[in-house]
């Protein structure tokens, strides 16, 4: 009997280490031995049964409490990443109600340099209608005041004198 026992852990290590087509033959040569060894076997294999499952469930306890711990620190993170999306659209909308603050002034600034740019223009082209509208001025004043001689004079030493060219047509009533 003592014998039967290193045979019958032989078989199940074989049993457990080799390919299933090859149990049977295995298995085979549990009947062919001596009587009662079936019997024998059947404790042994269930001996070796309740080990593997012992060791399956220390096995799953190990992992359980990792699952478990993992679970923990998921939903500990998940807290954390609603919160740090509360902040960033917080922080976004802040910085899109500044943006417009920052667009808006600065379409007003470029409101404000276009007008600047479009005054200093009229000052440059109505600086150069001055001495047309000096000349003007003292030929209406002439002509006002009857001095038609006068006048002409002048008339004709703008024709000597001209003034600059203008930057546009100007028409003056005489």
């Amino acid at each position: 009997m003592a014998e039967s026992l290193p045979e019958h852990d032989r078989i199940l290590q074989e049993i457990e280490s080799t390919d299933t087509a090859c149990v049977g033959p295995t298995l085979r040569s549990v009947y062919d031995d001596q009587p009662n060894a079936h019997q024998r076997f059947m404790e042994k294999l269930d001996a070796c049964i309740r080990n593997h499952d012992r060791e399956i469930e220390k096995m799953c306890n190990f992992h359980h409490q990792g699952f478990v711990d993992a679970i923990t620190e998921l939903l500990k993170v998940r807290a954390d990443a609603e919160k740090l999306k509360v902040q960033v659209t917080d922080t976004n909308r802040r910085l899109q109600d500044a943006g417009k603050e920052v667009i808006a002034q600065t379409e007003e600034i470029i409101r404000c340099r276009v007008q600047q740019r479009n005054i200093t223009t009229v000052v440059e082209k109505l600086q150069l209608c001055l001495p047309v509208l000096e000349m003007y001025s003292k030929l209406k004043e002439q002509m006002n005041v009857k001095s038609l001689l006068k006048a002409v004079v002048f008339w004709n030493k703008r024709e000597d004198f001209p003034p600059p060219p203008l930057p546009f047509p100007l028409i003056l009533q005489l």
